[in-house]
């Protein structure tokens, strides 16, 4: 049994209940206009995939120079060099603070592709993925995080770059009106404008903007977690506030926002729109792609346990943002993760060296290293 997604983008030949035609209709014809749509909410099982391989695409640091390996039934590949027989040292893979994984998912004989996040800037975005093979042309689904610029600011110009060369209507998941509003950063190390979403970019791509505000299939294989619940000890810190508003095409609609929120000018950012990834391995459990976790990487990992009914989880990957956070705080999220029983954990981006080293000294079998360009494989 498959989720039932009832929408134009990937449509499965099942029945998804009552008003299923018209629903289908309806999204179809929202499409053809370029307006978002919204994706349906996951129903039934959700799919169970034979291999997950997880590409670091961009993040903070790059070891060039660290060797591949096999821990257990993972398989790690750290991709070295921008270099080849024959020829002079050129481009290498770029690394800043920012963030965007690529999915390659298998079930059966099927393969599909999945780009969650974009990075701070397209030179590294692109750079990034056409050192490492990756054809924008098969990409099958595109996943926005939150809307915060280290994760959406190479979106723009890789649409741009990739004119022509991704698939017509390629759908990209966000989870929310919010995630287009206009930001400021207001927290150290210095406060200043931290950009918008670029909606007439998505448009000029034409690619299919998909609201995930509840769990929903993506590209056949994954599934968004929809928005996080704040239902552990997990705090929620908010680095920007949101500018509410519309001003010559950029920004959010105040009329689509929470009805607090409508009236109000700036508010504090509460991440409602979050959204994390996943993928049931088969016989193994979830891999769960946090992205930031800004409401909490255990309530996000919840939250995914929640969307698919699988308690079991065999890995998590992401920025898990505990940068900010005290020392009592990081442990009490590290006892968490053992509590949960992750096989693995792979902190990225704003995960914070704190909990690195707090966690290599509790769970040294469980966390595995990541840089830029290091690709994990894992298999049912």
């Amino acid at each position: 049994m498959f989720i039932c997604q009832c929408n134009a983008i990937h449509r499965r030949d099942v029945v998804c209940g009552g008003g299923a035609a018209l629903f289908s209709a309806v999204v179809a014809a929202l499409i053809g206009s370029g307006k978002p749509v919204r994706a349906e909410a996951v129903a039934g099982k959700v799919p169970e995939i034979d291999r997950v391989a997880v590409r670091v695409l961009v993040d903070s640091y790059q070891f060039a120079v660290a060797p591949s390996r096999k821990v257990s039934d993972v398989e790690i590949e750290h991709f070295g060099w921008g270099i080849g027989a024959g020829k002079p040292p050129g481009k290498t893979l770029i690394s800043e603070f920012g963030l965007s994984m690529h999915v390659e998912s298998r079930r059966g004989d099927e393969t599909r592709h999945v780009l969650v996040d974009f990075g701070f800037t397209p030179d590294a975005l692109v750079n990034n993925a056409n050192l490492v093979g990756i054809d924008p042309a098969a990409l099958d689904a595109l996943v926005l995080s939150h809307g915060h610029y280290d994760h959406f600011g190479g979106l723009a110009g890789f649409l741009k770059q990739n004119s022509g060369k991704l698939k017509a209507k390629l759908p990209i998941y966000i989870g929310g009106e919010d995630a287009f509003c206009s930001r400021e950063w207001t927290a150290p190390p210095v406060r200043g404008d931290f950009g918008a979403l670029d909606r007439k970019a998505l448009e000029g791509a034409n690619v299919a903007v998909t609201y995930a505000e509840g769990p929903a299939l993506v590209a056949d294989h994954g599934f968004t977690t929809g928005h996080i619940g704040q239902t552990s000890f997990e705090k929620l810190l908010s680095p920007s506030a949101m500018k509410i508003g519309v001003d010559h095409g950029i920004g959010c609609y105040a009329d689509k926002l929470p009805e607090d929120e409508r009236t109000k000018a700036v508010v504090p950012d509460q991440f409602r729109h979050e959204i994390a990834t996943a993928f049931n391995l088969k016989g193994r459990g979830l891999i769960v792609l946090t992205s930031c976790s800004h409401r909490g990487v255990i309530n996000a990992i919840k939250q995914a346990q929640a969307a698919s009914g699988i308690s079991k989880v065999h890995a998590v990957i992401g920025g898990f943002h505990l940068a900010p956070y005290k020392e009592d705080y990081v442990r009490d999220t590290i006892t968490a993760l053992k509590g949960i029983d992750i096989d693995y954990v792979i902190p990225l981006h704003c995960s914070g060296e704190p909990f690195y080293e707090l966690a290599k000294a509790e769970m040294p079998n469980k966390l595995l290293r990541s840089y830029t360009g290091t690709r994990f494989i894992f298999a049912a």
